[in-house]
């Protein structure tokens, strides 16, 4: 089966996962990209220059795979004369209508924030199959969309979100594990060295950094052993709350900043002992399953989609209830470091792995042909 997957934000885990799904697939798989910069004008824009490049290269493919940047319904327009038969399938990584917005974007103020989700809304409107990256993602969707259409003043459309309840389902993100044991290094256990406490998200306010740093002043006011490894990309606008918890934490710090390299970013998950998880949001969680998978201990909050990554059997030793919870887990798990480390904690999250999910999505994809 030969499809071609369109993706107008080609950085980042996006990148990763359309290429690493179409070396791996046993379809014949073709991705029409443009560069991951400009993400609002990518909505806008990249489904018209999507589909220029898509007629210039005559495409017939058998199946359209497209994520949550394309605007759907512009595309396939541009396109009908060649894609009017061909069936459709839309990958939701993220969706504009739950995701939380930044203090700092000055779009929901001038009320230009409803156009992005409205895109998405069309967009799955107009698939045939509508695939989301978790169970949790999927749910927050489709439970936001009809009182998202009930804002509009008439002819708001409500009964056609059950439409899209209807060809919606989960298909969580394949993610390329395996790769981590390449770098896994001989590690000499010391006994005596401190817990090493990890940040490995991205630099921004979603990811809470506040509540973060707060628990470990605590644990540093309250006499405890521990380092902090803060690695994550960060970009221009750098919360606050980072040059000040340099300064704090300085004497526990034993690395700052982005990691370029994947070996040594690789190194850091699997020295780090504990991972303790404070966003207010995550669709799937790309890092924290990546640190669970390198033998991290989490401490989570019980939302999101992070009760799908940990079994029954680990959830009340994983999940924390409120910022004092947290502080009393992590200072347990602190000063219980010996056993900790001798966690097997792999098999919660390697069936993410692609060795296992190539199967599930090309078996998924080729029912839709």
């Amino acid at each position: 089966m030969e499809i071609v997957l369109l993706e107008p934000f080609f950085a980042g885990s996006h990148a990763s996962w359309a290429q690493e799904y179409a070396d791996r697939s046993r379809h014949q798989i073709s991705i029409l990209g443009l560069k991951g910069r400009h993400w609002k004008w990518r909505m806008h824009g990249g489904a018209v220059t999507l589909a220029c490049d898509f007629l210039a290269a005559d495409y017939r493919p058998d199946l359209l795979l497209a994520t949550d940047m394309v605007d759907l319904t512009t595309f396939l327009a541009l396109t009908r004369k060649q894609t009017a038969d061909i069936p459709v399938a839309l990958y939701f990584h993220e969706n504009q209508l739950t995701y939380p917005w930044s203090p700092t974007d000055s779009d929901p103020q001038q009320q230009r924030d409803s156009h992005y989700s409205f895109i998405n809304y069309g967009s799955a409107l107009a698939a045939d199959k509508v695939l989301f990256n978790s169970d949790y993602h999927r749910r927050a969707f489709l439970q936001a969309l009809p009182q998202f259409l009930k804002t509009f003043p008439d002819y708001n459309e409500v009964e056609t979100a059950q439409q899209i309840v209807e060809k919606s389902q989960t298909l969580h993100l394949g993610l390329d594990l395996k790769k981590f044991e390449d770098c896994r290094l001989p590690l000499v256990r010391d006994a005596h060295r401190p817990p090493l406490i990890l940040w490995n998200h991205r630099w921004e306010y979603d990811k809470n950094p506040r509540e973060f740093f707060q628990a470990l002043y605590i644990l540093q006011e309250q006499n405890i052993d521990f380092e902090v490894a803060v690695l994550g990309e960060s970009y221009q606008k750098i919360p606050e709350v980072f040059t000040e918890a340099r300064v704090r934490l300085a004497d526990r710090i034993v690395h700052w900043g982005y990691v370029e390299n994947f070996s040594d970013y690789a190194g850091w998950l699997w020295r780090a002992d504990i991972l303790p998880v404070t966003s207010i949001h995550d669709f799937f969680g790309i890092s924290v399953v990546q640190a669970i998978y390198c033998n991290c201990f989490p401490l989570l909050p019980k939302r999101l989609a992070y009760p799908e990554h940990v079994t029954a059997n680990d959830g009340d030793r994983c999940f924390y209830r409120g910022f004092d919870d947290l502080v009393v887990r992590l200072k347990g798990a602190c000063l219980g470091i010996e056993s900790l480390r001798q966690e097997k904690l792999q098999t919660m999250v390697d069936h993410y792995d692609w060795g296992k999910m190539v199967t599930v999505y090309d078996d998924l994809l080729a029912k839709l042909y």
